[in-house]
């Protein structure tokens, strides 16, 4: 992404999967040069760029060192990199938890901050009688320091009654192969203690063409991991779960069809609305989603201001969509989605609609919508949302 670093205008590169801890912040006259390591182009072909760039035929070891850089991070496709990766997937296969990813990043590592800020993020607001009976909620997934005010709105809808229920907890898996759900066994484990899994609904789920086992994006993903934090404060570290990742459904956006085009991709939708029909009364959803991701960052060629000007339009716009979620109207929904190819870039399309079809029918609540500005130049989108039967 664009370097958000004051004084080091650039390129910002790191690993999303955590297998390098490198970040690396590339000069803008550079950038052009990392298309050589496309595994076609030579070390003279780079050597000739960088005499280009640097308007010198004399450039010494100028690319013999940006390629060692490069490597050393972790960020060529190399012996280093098939080591790194090598390495993060057998610690995740080998660990008997899913360990906290982004506590003392996201959210305290400390137990009794953790306590403190969640009690803010929360309030002191007990569940209203028109929420009770609900059968989820919509939360953001944004850093809850930014869009704790949606969170609390979602999170002070669940009641008391719910503590013994199973949370199958959608999450956005911004990693994650498309047209897939990532499944695990694993506990999570946070500050505030270790949840159980539900796997006898992860082994109903897990001999579907669409889903992967013990997926490692489960390793680096915030989308599930903020939920559970939320719901550990209410009820408890031992709160029982089934986590799922969401894969982007990208190639139906792209090809103008329905998700369940894809034949592994209906039959998961299938076998998870089995489920909610059959275990409706023990079951409670929540979906871990962001809306809409606008401006520099996010590849546009503008500069977004929430709530203002096109933002305001943004705003217009994601608000149909969610009219279509609160009426439990998928179709309607995704024929929003694949308006100009999502040009919102939702990165919580798939776990609302994969809600949908699971759970037909629902009627939403729409609690409070966010524009919230991630950097000076881009803005994310988040609300917070309840379902009734």
């Amino acid at each position: 992404m664009p370097s958000p670093i004051s004084g080091r205008p650039g390129l910002l590169i790191r690993d999303s999967f955590g297998y390098s801890d490198a970040i690396l912040v590339i000069p803008p006259s550079l950038v052009g040069c990392l298309l050589f390591f496309d595994g076609v182009r030579t070390s003279q072909d780079l050597e000739a760029e960088l005499s280009r760039v640097a308007g010198d035929e004399e450039i010494g070891n100028a690319a013999e060192l940006l390629a060692r850089r490069l490597s050393e991070a972790g960020f060529l496709e190399d012996e280093i990199y098939a080591r790194l990766k090598e390495s993060c997937r057998a610690a995740f296969a080998q660990s008997a938890v899913r360990k906290a990813a982004h506590a003392g990043k996201s959210y305290p590592a400390d137990i009794d901050p953790l306590r403190e800020v969640m009690g803010k993020y929360l309030g002191c607001g007990a569940a209203s009688p028109t929420q009770a009976g609900i059968i989820g909620i919509a939360a953001p997934h944004a850093s809850p320091e930014h869009a704790w005010q949606s969170y609390q709105s979602a999170y002070q809808c669940l009641t008391p009654d719910l503590r013994d229920r199973t949370f199958v907890v959608l999450g956005t898996s911004h990693y994650g192969a498309p047209d897939r759900f990532g499944l695990t066994r694993k506990p999570f484990e946070t500050p505030l203690g270790r949840t159980r899994i539900d796997e006898a609904l992860v082994s109903a789920l897990e001999g579907q063409p669409a889903a992967l086992m013990e997926d490692y994006c489960h390793a680096v993903e915030h989308s599930i991991e903020f939920q559970v934090v939320f719901l550990q404060s209410i009820y408890g570290p031992d709160v029982r779960i089934l986590p799922v990742l969401c894969g982007s459904f990208g190639r139906s956006i792209d090809e103008g069809e329905l998700p369940e085009d894809d034949d592994g991709v209906k039959r998961f939708l299938g076998a998870l609305g089995e489920i909610a029909a059959k275990e409706s009364k023990r079951l409670f959803w929540v979906l871990g989603i962001d809306m809409a991701h606008m401006g520099v960052r996010y590849g546009d060629k503008f500069a977004a201001q929430a709530d203002l000007d096109e933002m305001a339009r943004v705003a217009e716009r994601d608000k149909l969509r969610i009219e279509r979620v609160s009426a439990s109207d998928p179709r309607g929904f995704w024929d929003l989605v694949k308006e100009n190819k999502d040009d919102l870039k939702w990165c919580g399309s798939s776990p609302v609609y994969t809600f949908l079809k699971a759970v037909p029918g629902p009627q939403g609540t729409l609690h409070r919508y966010e524009q919230w500005n991630i950097d000076e130049q881009s803005m994310v989108s988040f609300a917070g949302m309840s379902f009734r039967a």
